[in-house]
């Protein structure tokens, strides 16, 4: 698996409240990711673009919102697009040095 494949399967990561007390409290990280992905690929993606040790994966879909725009023209609705976040747990003593905020 090359890098550019790697990245194609984690997109980026979620930061939000949430994400940073988990990061603090259970050394746990989330990651926007390929809808696609399962977990194994998930890990071995941390893993690999990383160099840290996961003990577990964690994934959620979450569904599009209804949006609904207003415009000159009229009224729109449609939906946002479903995605996918992945909370991976690091075993003892790891960390990803890029969450990491100076």
């Amino acid at each position: 698996m090359s890098g550019r494949d790697l990245r194609l399967i984690i997109q980026r990561p979620v930061i939000t409240e949430k994400s940073t007390a988990l990061k603090e409290s259970v050394n746990r990280y989330v990651f926007h990711v390929d809808v696609k992905a399962n977990k194994m690929q998930i890990r071995r993606a941390v893993e690999q673009m990383f160099h840290v040790k996961v003990k577990d994966v964690r994934t959620a879909v979450l569904r599009g919102k209804r949006t609904v725009v207003m415009n000159r023209r009229g009224r729109f609705e449609g939906y946002r697009s479903s995605w996918k976040k992945a909370y991976v747990t690091l075993a003892e003593g790891e960390k990803i040095d890029v969450f990491e905020v100076v």
